[in-house]
């Protein structure tokens, strides 16, 4: 999600090196309306299977890769993670991050031993400027307070080479507060603030009268960001709205979720009662194969070589009338 301030924004979907997701927690200690896991119990028991066996093989299955990424569930209540980390610097990878919830950063001790271990990027998932948006979405008392001291603590470890990021997932709810999370994420020190569009499936689709917004909302509160912010919203990026919809935009402030490979343990074999299930390879494209589409906009629309499509829950919801293709 890291925008480059040489390239557009079709040359930085282009480029993309290699990444690798490796989900580790099938627990979390959040229960977000929106999770895309929500069916947590057969989570629960793929991240059992997660072995520490397994995550080293997949390590040395990607050296070189451009970065490695410990998420799903909450990576941080696995005991092993500190190891994990510790391993991709050994096997040469040169980014190390972790996609967190940042509770348990909120104890400053083990924030500090995973900085120690050579984790060298983290996403703090947070949702709303204040405890009752975020924990609203979260559905976890304590939740916002623990984050926002995880924020805290990793701000201060930024000198040992830590960059931090946020990522706040965009709802009905907090949509038109934009402006004000940027605000206070940039006070805190996150090096860079992205918003990204649901997902949808699992929770999203659930609840999806709730929680999902137009894009054309998304965008609007996103220009909210970018015309009231003191430092413009440079450090702003909007994730995951179809191309046409972001069209006018500054390339630097917006795109997709980087493209990556993660692994999880085959859903086949678990099914047949198969402990020892092999893993199987997931790549974006196939998830955005599985749930996006094209309409009758983007035929000749000069982005739709770079563009992902249109989820078809939404295209049923609303309908094709908020896009219009790119032309030359």
């Amino acid at each position: 999600m890291q925008p480059c301030r040489a390239a557009t924004v079709i040359e930085r979907i282009r480029g993309q090196g290699e990444r690798v997701h490796i989900p580790l927690g099938g627990v979390c200690n959040n229960h977000c309306l929106f999770c895309m896991e929500d069916d947590r119990e057969s989570r629960a028991r793929a991240a059992e299977r997660m072995t520490a066996e397994r995550v080293r093989w997949v390590m040395e299955q990607h050296r070189g890769a451009q970065e490695l990424c410990f998420t799903s569930g909450e990576p941080t209540t696995r005991a092993d993670l500190p190891q994990f980390i510790r391993w991709a610097r050994e096997l040469g990878y040169e980014r190390v991050s972790l996609m967190t919830n940042g509770r348990r950063l909120s104890y400053g001790p083990y924030a500090q031993a995973l900085v120690r271990a050579g984790l060298n990027r983290v996403y703090v998932s947070i949702h709303g400027d204040s405890r009752s948006l975020h924990e609203g979405l979260t559905r976890t008392p304590g939740s916002f307070d623990q984050t926002m001291q995880g924020i805290r603590n990793v701000a201060r470890l930024k000198p040992r080479g830590l960059e931090l990021n946020s990522s706040t997932v965009l709802t009905r709810r907090n949509v038109d507060r934009q402006a004000e999370i940027y605000a206070v994420l940039r006070a805190l020190g996150v090096d860079q603030v992205v918003f990204n569009a649901l997902q949808l499936n699992g929770g999203a689709l659930q609840h999806f009268d709730q929680v999902v917004p137009t894009y054309r909302q998304t965008r609007a509160g996103f220009e909210r960001v970018l015309e009231t912010a003191g430092d413009h919203g440079e450090a702003a990026f909007l994730v995951d709205v179809p191309m046409c919809v972001t069209e006018g935009l500054p390339d630097n402030n917006r795109g997709y979720v980087e493209r990556h490979l993660h692994y999880e343990t085959d859903r086949a074999s678990e099914a047949n009662g198969d402990a020892a299930d092999p893993l199987r390879a997931v790549h974006t494209t196939e998830l955005d194969s599985a749930f996006r589409g094209y309409g009758e906009p983007c035929e000749g629309c000069i982005r739709r070589g770079a563009c992902p499509g249109v989820y078809t829950s939404y295209v049923q919801r609303f309908g094709w009338g908020e896009f219009v293709g790119v032309r030359g």
